[in-house]
Protein backbone atom coordinates (compact mmCIF):
# COMPACT_ATOMS: atom_id res chain seq x y z
CA UNK A 1 0.00 0.00 0.00
CA UNK A 2 1.65 3.13 -0.97
CA UNK A 3 1.14 6.71 0.51
CA UNK A 4 -2.77 7.70 0.57
CA UNK A 5 -3.75 11.10 -1.99
CA UNK A 6 -5.43 13.44 -0.47
CA UNK A 7 -9.29 14.17 -0.30
CA UNK A 8 -8.86 16.57 -3.16
CA UNK A 9 -7.02 14.49 -5.32
CA UNK A 10 -9.39 11.73 -5.44
CA UNK A 11 -11.71 10.78 -7.97
CA UNK A 12 -15.53 11.94 -8.11
CA UNK A 13 -18.35 9.46 -8.54
CA UNK A 14 -19.07 10.11 -12.23
CA UNK A 15 -22.63 12.17 -11.87
CA UNK A 16 -22.78 12.32 -8.14
CA UNK A 17 -19.79 15.35 -7.28
CA UNK A 18 -18.33 13.07 -4.41
CA UNK A 19 -15.26 11.72 -4.14
CA UNK A 20 -14.36 8.25 -3.66
CA UNK A 21 -11.41 5.91 -2.79
CA UNK A 22 -11.65 2.37 -4.50
CA UNK A 23 -8.52 2.06 -5.55
CA UNK A 24 -6.48 3.61 -2.47
CA UNK A 25 -5.68 0.13 -1.01
CA UNK A 26 -5.53 -1.80 -3.81
CA UNK A 27 -8.16 -3.76 -6.36
CA UNK A 28 -10.62 -5.68 -4.54
CA UNK A 29 -9.97 -4.42 -1.17
CA UNK A 30 -12.36 -5.62 1.45
CA UNK A 31 -10.96 -3.50 4.44
CA UNK A 32 -10.88 0.10 4.01
CA UNK A 33 -9.79 2.01 6.66
CA UNK A 34 -8.72 -1.27 8.54
CA UNK A 35 -5.55 -1.34 6.41
CA UNK A 36 -4.15 1.64 7.87
CA UNK A 37 -3.68 -0.91 11.85
CA UNK A 38 -0.50 -2.20 10.90
CA UNK A 39 1.87 -3.72 13.03
CA UNK A 40 3.48 -1.16 13.87
CA UNK A 41 0.59 1.38 14.59
CA UNK A 42 -0.46 -1.46 16.80
CA UNK A 43 2.72 -1.74 18.56
CA UNK A 44 2.90 2.11 18.59
CA UNK A 45 -0.91 1.51 20.63
CA UNK A 46 0.09 -0.56 22.77
CA UNK A 47 3.09 1.38 24.41
CA UNK A 48 0.55 3.90 25.41
CA UNK A 49 -0.64 1.37 28.16
CA UNK A 50 0.20 2.69 31.44
CA UNK A 51 -1.49 1.34 34.34
CA UNK A 52 -3.48 -1.35 32.57
CA UNK A 53 -7.12 -0.52 33.26
CA UNK A 54 -9.07 -1.55 31.15
CA UNK A 55 -12.52 0.31 30.46
CA UNK A 56 -15.36 -1.69 28.17
CA UNK A 57 -16.76 0.89 25.84
CA UNK A 58 -19.43 -1.29 25.07
CA UNK A 59 -23.50 -0.73 26.46
CA UNK A 60 -25.29 -3.56 27.63
CA UNK A 61 -26.38 -5.76 24.39
CA UNK A 62 -30.46 -4.80 25.75
CA UNK A 63 -29.68 -1.30 25.59
CA UNK A 64 -30.85 0.86 23.74
CA UNK A 65 -34.64 -0.46 24.97
CA UNK A 66 -36.72 -0.15 23.02
CA UNK A 67 -34.52 -0.76 19.97
CA UNK A 68 -33.97 1.68 17.37
CA UNK A 69 -34.77 2.05 13.78
CA UNK A 70 -37.20 -0.55 13.34
CA UNK A 71 -35.03 -3.38 15.23
CA UNK A 72 -36.58 -5.46 18.07
CA UNK A 73 -35.85 -6.85 21.09
CA UNK A 74 -34.03 -10.27 21.40
CA UNK A 75 -35.11 -13.04 23.02
CA UNK A 76 -32.51 -14.62 25.84
CA UNK A 77 -33.73 -18.19 26.84
CA UNK A 78 -31.01 -19.76 29.65
CA UNK A 79 -32.01 -23.63 29.93
CA UNK A 80 -31.02 -26.87 31.51
CA UNK A 81 -28.10 -29.17 29.49
CA UNK A 82 -27.93 -31.55 31.54
CA UNK A 83 -28.64 -31.61 35.58
CA UNK A 84 -25.09 -30.27 36.07
CA UNK A 85 -25.10 -27.77 32.95
CA UNK A 86 -26.37 -24.66 31.85
CA UNK A 87 -26.71 -22.93 28.53
CA UNK A 88 -28.30 -20.41 26.96
CA UNK A 89 -29.50 -19.04 23.68
CA UNK A 90 -30.60 -15.60 21.48
CA UNK A 91 -33.49 -15.32 19.38
CA UNK A 92 -33.98 -12.41 17.00
CA UNK A 93 -30.75 -11.12 17.71
CA UNK A 94 -29.73 -7.70 15.95
CA UNK A 95 -25.96 -7.66 15.80
CA UNK A 96 -26.41 -4.03 15.01
CA UNK A 97 -28.77 -2.53 18.03
CA UNK A 98 -26.52 -1.64 20.52
CA UNK A 99 -22.82 -0.98 20.34
CA UNK A 100 -22.35 -2.22 16.95
CA UNK A 101 -19.88 -1.81 14.20
CA UNK A 102 -20.86 -1.01 10.49
CA UNK A 103 -19.25 -3.14 7.86
CA UNK A 104 -18.28 -1.96 4.67
CA UNK A 105 -21.48 -3.74 3.01
CA UNK A 106 -23.80 -2.18 5.68
CA UNK A 107 -24.76 1.02 2.67
CA UNK A 108 -24.55 1.23 -0.98
CA UNK A 109 -24.41 4.90 -2.73
CA UNK A 110 -27.19 4.45 -4.85
CA UNK A 111 -26.87 2.57 -8.28
CA UNK A 112 -22.80 3.52 -7.86
CA UNK A 113 -22.53 0.08 -5.41
CA UNK A 114 -20.89 -0.42 -1.97
CA UNK A 115 -17.17 0.02 -1.23
CA UNK A 116 -14.85 -0.72 -4.46
CA UNK A 117 -17.99 0.27 -6.20
CA UNK A 118 -19.56 -3.61 -6.00
CA UNK A 119 -22.76 -3.31 -7.21
CA UNK A 120 -24.20 -6.77 -6.59
CA UNK A 121 -24.06 -8.79 -3.21
CA UNK A 122 -21.47 -6.78 -1.10
CA UNK A 123 -20.56 -9.90 0.68
CA UNK A 124 -20.07 -12.36 -2.10
CA UNK A 125 -16.72 -13.62 -3.33
CA UNK A 126 -12.96 -13.61 -1.40
CA UNK A 127 -13.11 -10.02 -1.53
CA UNK A 128 -16.63 -9.82 0.14
CA UNK A 129 -17.36 -6.85 2.33
CA UNK A 130 -18.64 -8.70 5.94
CA UNK A 131 -17.94 -7.88 9.12
CA UNK A 132 -16.00 -11.34 9.45
CA UNK A 133 -12.63 -9.27 7.16
CA UNK A 134 -12.36 -7.29 9.76
CA UNK A 135 -12.50 -9.72 12.73
CA UNK A 136 -9.85 -12.10 11.08
CA UNK A 137 -7.62 -8.93 10.38
CA UNK A 138 -8.17 -7.39 14.31
CA UNK A 139 -9.13 -3.95 15.07
CA UNK A 140 -6.49 -2.65 17.70
CA UNK A 141 -4.33 0.90 17.97
CA UNK A 142 -4.07 4.16 19.35
CA UNK A 143 -7.41 5.36 20.08
CA UNK A 144 -8.10 8.99 20.94
CA UNK A 145 -10.96 10.61 22.68
CA UNK A 146 -12.58 13.42 21.33
CA UNK A 147 -14.24 15.14 24.39
CA UNK A 148 -16.92 17.28 21.83
CA UNK A 149 -19.41 17.45 24.79
CA UNK A 150 -16.49 18.69 27.27
CA UNK A 151 -15.16 21.54 24.50
CA UNK A 152 -18.70 22.79 23.58
CA UNK A 153 -19.55 23.32 27.59
CA UNK A 154 -16.18 25.08 27.99
CA UNK A 155 -17.29 27.34 25.45
CA UNK A 156 -20.40 28.08 26.60
CA UNK A 157 -22.16 26.27 24.25
CA UNK A 158 -23.51 23.25 26.10
CA UNK A 159 -24.90 20.43 24.30
CA UNK A 160 -28.10 18.46 23.98
CA UNK A 161 -27.08 15.23 22.93
CA UNK A 162 -31.11 14.73 21.71
CA UNK A 163 -30.93 18.11 19.52
CA UNK A 164 -30.18 17.26 15.89
CA UNK A 165 -27.00 19.55 16.19
CA UNK A 166 -24.14 19.34 13.38
CA UNK A 167 -20.70 19.25 14.77
CA UNK A 168 -18.55 20.58 11.99
CA UNK A 169 -14.97 19.26 11.02
CA UNK A 170 -13.53 22.93 12.09
CA UNK A 171 -15.26 21.91 15.89
CA UNK A 172 -13.49 18.65 15.81
CA UNK A 173 -10.12 19.89 14.91
CA UNK A 174 -10.66 23.09 17.62
CA UNK A 175 -11.41 20.45 20.47
CA UNK A 176 -8.25 18.56 19.31
CA UNK A 177 -5.90 21.47 19.61
CA UNK A 178 -7.37 22.43 23.19
CA UNK A 179 -6.80 18.86 24.37
CA UNK A 180 -3.13 19.54 22.89
CA UNK A 181 -4.12 15.90 20.58
CA UNK A 182 -3.15 15.60 17.22
CA UNK A 183 -4.13 12.54 14.96
CA UNK A 184 -1.92 10.61 13.50
CA UNK A 185 -2.63 7.60 10.66
CA UNK A 186 -3.97 4.17 11.55
CA UNK A 187 -5.78 6.51 14.78
CA UNK A 188 -9.12 5.65 15.90
CA UNK A 189 -11.20 8.55 16.68
CA UNK A 190 -13.70 8.41 19.44
CA UNK A 191 -15.60 10.97 19.78
CA UNK A 192 -17.86 11.69 22.84
CA UNK A 193 -21.19 13.69 22.78
CA UNK A 194 -22.71 12.56 25.98
CA UNK A 195 -25.52 11.02 24.29
CA UNK A 196 -25.46 7.21 25.85
CA UNK A 197 -24.78 9.35 28.58
CA UNK A 198 -27.51 11.20 28.60
CA UNK A 199 -29.49 8.09 27.50
CA UNK A 200 -28.87 5.88 30.46
CA UNK A 201 -30.24 8.61 32.43
CA UNK A 202 -33.80 8.74 30.83
CA UNK A 203 -36.80 7.30 32.34
CA UNK A 204 -38.50 4.81 30.18
CA UNK A 205 -41.05 6.93 28.41
CA UNK A 206 -38.18 8.86 27.26
CA UNK A 207 -36.51 5.91 25.55
CA UNK A 208 -39.99 4.96 24.48
CA UNK A 209 -40.28 8.32 22.32
CA UNK A 210 -36.87 8.14 21.00
CA UNK A 211 -37.19 4.96 19.66
CA UNK A 212 -40.18 6.06 18.09
CA UNK A 213 -38.81 9.14 16.65
CA UNK A 214 -34.46 9.19 16.99
CA UNK A 215 -33.04 12.12 17.33
CA UNK A 216 -29.62 13.13 17.83
CA UNK A 217 -26.80 15.44 18.05
CA UNK A 218 -23.97 14.24 15.57
CA UNK A 219 -21.61 14.82 12.69
CA UNK A 220 -22.30 16.92 9.88
CA UNK A 221 -22.47 15.21 6.87
CA UNK A 222 -20.66 17.49 4.47
CA UNK A 223 -17.65 17.32 2.42
CA UNK A 224 -15.55 18.80 4.44
CA UNK A 225 -16.40 16.53 7.68
CA UNK A 226 -15.49 13.57 4.52
CA UNK A 227 -11.80 15.64 3.90
CA UNK A 228 -11.41 16.28 7.30
CA UNK A 229 -11.39 12.57 8.55
CA UNK A 230 -10.00 11.12 5.13
CA UNK A 231 -6.99 13.34 4.96
CA UNK A 232 -6.06 12.52 9.12
CA UNK A 233 -6.28 8.97 7.93
CA UNK A 234 -8.03 7.41 10.77
CA UNK A 235 -8.52 3.80 10.84
CA UNK A 236 -12.14 4.20 12.51
CA UNK A 237 -14.36 6.54 14.13
CA UNK A 238 -16.67 5.53 16.69
CA UNK A 239 -19.17 8.19 18.29
CA UNK A 240 -21.49 7.54 21.05
CA UNK A 241 -24.46 8.57 19.37
CA UNK A 242 -26.93 6.13 17.33
CA UNK A 243 -25.44 7.35 13.71
CA UNK A 244 -22.28 8.89 14.10
CA UNK A 245 -24.14 11.63 11.85
CA UNK A 246 -26.86 13.98 13.46
CA UNK A 247 -30.42 12.76 12.86
CA UNK A 248 -32.39 13.54 11.42
CA UNK A 249 -30.10 14.97 9.19
CA UNK A 250 -30.31 17.22 6.49
CA UNK A 251 -31.14 16.42 2.60
CA UNK A 252 -29.73 19.09 1.55
CA UNK A 253 -26.51 18.38 2.91
CA UNK A 254 -26.55 14.38 2.40
CA UNK A 255 -25.74 11.56 4.04
CA UNK A 256 -22.27 10.82 6.06
CA UNK A 257 -22.72 7.46 6.24
CA UNK A 258 -22.13 7.82 2.33
CA UNK A 259 -19.73 9.49 1.93
CA UNK A 260 -17.62 7.55 4.67
CA UNK A 261 -18.66 3.95 4.19
CA UNK A 262 -19.00 2.88 0.31
CA UNK A 263 -16.91 5.79 -1.00
CA UNK A 264 -14.08 6.11 1.69
CA UNK A 265 -13.91 3.08 3.23
CA UNK A 266 -14.33 4.18 6.61
CA UNK A 267 -14.83 1.95 9.85
CA UNK A 268 -17.94 3.49 11.36
CA UNK A 269 -18.92 2.46 15.00
CA UNK A 270 -21.71 3.37 17.56
CA UNK A 271 -23.43 3.63 20.26
CA UNK A 272 -20.30 3.44 21.82
CA UNK A 273 -20.17 4.30 25.93
CA UNK A 274 -17.64 6.55 26.11
CA UNK A 275 -18.95 7.88 29.79
CA UNK A 276 -16.57 6.14 31.99
CA UNK A 277 -13.48 5.98 29.51
CA UNK A 278 -14.19 10.72 29.48
CA UNK A 279 -14.14 10.59 33.37
CA UNK A 280 -10.64 8.84 33.52
CA UNK A 281 -9.42 10.33 30.27
CA UNK A 282 -10.48 14.20 32.26
CA UNK A 283 -9.06 13.00 35.63
CA UNK A 284 -5.84 11.65 34.37
CA UNK A 285 -5.19 14.52 31.85
CA UNK A 286 -4.81 12.43 28.87
CA UNK A 287 -6.62 11.57 25.86
CA UNK A 288 -5.05 8.49 23.87
CA UNK A 289 -5.13 4.90 25.13
CA UNK A 290 -4.67 1.77 23.47
CA UNK A 291 -8.13 0.74 22.03
CA UNK A 292 -8.78 -3.32 21.50
CA UNK A 293 -12.54 -4.94 19.96
CA UNK A 294 -13.09 -8.14 18.03
CA UNK A 295 -15.77 -7.83 15.81
CA UNK A 296 -17.83 -10.85 15.69
CA UNK A 297 -16.55 -13.71 13.23
CA UNK A 298 -19.70 -14.13 11.33
CA UNK A 299 -18.91 -15.05 7.72
CA UNK A 300 -20.90 -12.37 5.68
CA UNK A 301 -22.42 -10.38 8.24
CA UNK A 302 -23.46 -7.02 8.33
CA UNK A 303 -22.54 -5.47 11.29
CA UNK A 304 -21.04 -6.77 14.97
CA UNK A 305 -21.49 -5.73 18.22
CA UNK A 306 -18.70 -3.57 19.11
CA UNK A 307 -16.65 -5.40 21.77
CA UNK A 308 -14.36 -2.94 22.32
CA UNK A 309 -12.10 -2.00 25.38
CA UNK A 310 -9.43 0.95 26.15
CA UNK A 311 -6.60 0.41 28.60
CA UNK A 312 -4.76 2.74 29.83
Amino acid sequence: MGPLRPFDELPEVPGLGMRHAWREFGPGDALGSINLLTPERVIAGAALVRTGEMISLDLPLNLPDPPMFGRQRYRHEIFALSRNEMDDRLDGFHPQASTQWDALGHVRCREHGFWGGRTQDPTAGPNGLGIDRWAEHGIAGRGVLLDIMGWMQAHGRPLDPFHPLMITADELAAALRAQNEALAPGDILCVHTGWVDAYKALAQDGRERLAKTPSSCGLRADEAMARFLWDAHVGALCCDNPAVEAIPGDPAIGSLHRRLLPLLGLALGEFFDFERLTQRCRALGRWSFFFVAVPLKLPNGIGSPGNALAIL
